[in-house]
């Protein structure tokens, strides 16, 4: 390997392209993850560490796949150790009740068939009851910022795996909140889809019912490429159900509570001035917003450990607690037993479903075309006093959590600016099962905001045109726009794009289904061509403009290139450079170097 800089956060972006200028291979980039994980073994992490061992027959496997048609190539991910990956050991926490499956769980095994490196299992709380990250016998999993604080569980090994630039991603499980907290108190993006999107065979138990298979990721543009993969049917798993992700799409309006958010810890007062500096972002979107009752999303909160809903857990882990007594973490086994408490009987039980099917048909009723938006957390703890309340913090962790399965909803973590000196603060948007593609919509706004107000704040020196220009940009429609050639930084037709005031937005990647080639213009430029069969993914950059730029921008393009829809690796589509298939004709196929910057000189 020739001398390379690792970025402190992986990224799939970064790898593609260190794997597609040769610079790096999927092995140095496995012996640096296993040189970090190495490094952080205090911080408790991992139950079974990634390895040199445990990842060659995956890196050896990758000689076998077609890049072009493997999403994933080379991307190494964390998988939470209660979800199944072949011939390692299945823990969920808890040694006694170990076991070594044969077969990977669904999402794994689809995640490897695209090309992803599974590295490891991630510690969590014992059998995924906790949103702490304390609960583990395999040692408390520290913070990825600040040591002393909680990690936030359940999935407490596969966040912080991420954060410190272990895993590009990781896989987590949801069925009160694990998938997300943990999201928000290590600065990453949690993405839940709804019930039964992934299939959850292979899967430890908690609440089978509510259970969701979950990512962590720096970016949203990583979870949804996951999800990509991970979605669908499995015709194996009776949980398993069809759920359309659409194209992205803003909502018709947020929903935020009515009622003052209640916050609690020893940050309260930091996450309370972080939450309403979120909101006032939120309001400079241009999306509509409503203030609603919030005591319907208590109250359904409220069910999943104040009732007998608590006895699905205690359903799925009787026979190996009454089994093994006192084997399991104690606060474990005391929530585990509450469920076979007399009062959760047959009758309660129906109680306790024709309840929560009110506040289904009501929540239905708010959040048609709508996004509902709540703190992540409202607080959190060091890990010291944590251990001295237990049971009533982490109930505090699942306050603004809990609703989110019973009431059938999908949800993603995003961070949103911070609490203080390496204090994340985070916030969730939920949508009903249906209605992903706005959960999607929104989340890019409030990113796309965010950017735009950090560049303007940059400008201290003129804070009446900083405003003033901050307020112009917002009042227009901004569009995405993915360039491939000419127009990318550091050519010659990046001139074009500052010219029309366009801001770089990130680089990208096409969906595996394009077409290459060298025009023979003067000078040169490329062609991108959609098949329907074959093709492979392009590197691309993504540009935001405005639409009277945008308007402009299309009127300077020449025949063959055009402006039309460009499918994403992750599945979404922007406006971009499209060329009309007969050019291919005349043109150099350049299709195998994977992007214009690749291209030989000369």
């Amino acid at each position: 390997m020739s001398e390379m800089n690792f970025p402190e956060k992986l990224t799939v972006e970064w790898l593609r392209l260190a794997y597609s200028s040769g610079t790096l291979t999927p092995a140095d980039v496995l012996a640096e993850v296993v040189r970090r994980a190495e490094a952080d073994a205090s911080m408790n992490i991992w139950i079974t560490p990634p390895s040199l061992e445990l990842a060659q027959p995956y890196l050896d496997r990758l000689a076998l796949l077609d890049r072009s048609r493997s999403p994933l190539w080379g991307i190494p991910f964390a998988i939470k150790d209660n979800i199944d990956m072949a011939d390692v050991p299945t823990t969920a926490g808890c040694a006694e009740f170990a076991y070594t499956p044969k077969e990977h769980a669904t999402v794994v095994e689809r995640l490897v068939a695209a090309g992803a490196i599974p590295i490891g299992k991630t510690n969590l709380d014992q059998f995924a009851t906790g949103l702490v990250g304390t609960r583990s016998p395999y040692g408390e999993t520290h913070n990825a910022l600040r040591p002393e604080l909680i990690s936030g569980g359940s999935s407490s090994g596969s966040a912080v795996a991420v954060a410190r630039g272990q895993a590009v991603f990781a896989l987590g499980t949801d069925t009160a909140g694990s998938g997300r907290v943990p999201a928000a108190l290590n600065g990453l993006v949690g993405y839940k889809p709804s019930l039964g999107a992934w299939p959850v065979k292979g899967v430890v138990p908690a609440c089978a019912s509510l259970d969701c298979v979950t990512v962590f990721a720096h970016h949203l543009e990583e979870s949804l490429l996951v999800d990509c993969v991970a979605r669908g049917i499995d015709e194996h798993d009776p949980w398993s159900r069809e759920v359309t992700r659409l194209k992205a799409e803003r909502p018709s309006k947020l929903c935020l509570p009515r009622e003052a958010a209640a916050f609690y810890g020893p940050f309260a007062e930091p996450y309370e001035a972080a939450w309403l500096a979120s909101v006032e972002r939120l309001e400079q979107l241009g999306i509509p917003i409503e203030y609603i009752d919030g005591e319907l999303f208590s109250a359904a909160a409220e069910l999943l450990y104040g009732g007998p809903f608590v006895a699905e857990r205690w359903a799925d882990l009787s026979g190996f607690i009454e089994g093994n007594p006192g084997v399991a973490f104690p606060v474990t086994e005391q929530v585990l037993r509450s469920g076979a408490a007399a009062e959760y009987d047959a009758a309660s039980l129906f109680t306790a479903l024709h309840k929560l099917q009110s506040y289904k048909l009501k929540a239905r009723k708010l959040l048609q075309n709508a996004v509902l938006v709540m703190p992540t957390c409202g607080g959190t703890w060091t890990r010291e006093q944590l251990n001295l309340n237990k049971v009533g913090a982490n109930s505090d962790m699942g306050r603004y959590t809990n609703h989110c399965n019973l009431l059938d909803l999908c949800a993603v973590a995003l961070p949103s600016g911070n609490a203080g000196e390496k204090l994340p603060f985070g916030i969730t948007l939920f949508a009903l099962a249906e209605n992903e593609h706005l959960i999607d919509g929104a989340a890019r706004s409030i990113q796309s905001g965010s950017v735009e107000l950090a560049l303007s704040a940059a400008n201290e020196n003129e804070p009446v045109q900083k405003a003033e220009k901050a307020e112009a940009v917002r009042s227009e429609a901004m569009i995405t726009v993915a360039v491939c050639g000419l127009h990318m930084r550091g050519y010659p037709l990046e001139k074009q794009m500052e010219g029309l005031h366009a801001r770089f937005v990130r680089e990208g990647s096409s969906a595996p289904r394009y077409k290459l080639v060298k025009l023979p213009t003067t000078p040169a430029k490329p062609g991108m061509i959609k098949q329907q069969e074959g093709g492979a993914s392009i590197e691309l950059e993504l540009w935001e403009m405005s639409a009277a730029a945008f308007g402009e921008f299309v009127s300077l393009i020449p025949s063959p290139l055009g402006i039309g829809k460009v499918e994403l690796l992750d599945g979404t589509e922007v406006s971009g450079f499209v060329c009309e298939a007969y050019a291919a004709v005349d043109a150099e196929d350049i299709t195998a170097y994977g992007g214009w910057r690749h291209l030989p000189l000369g």
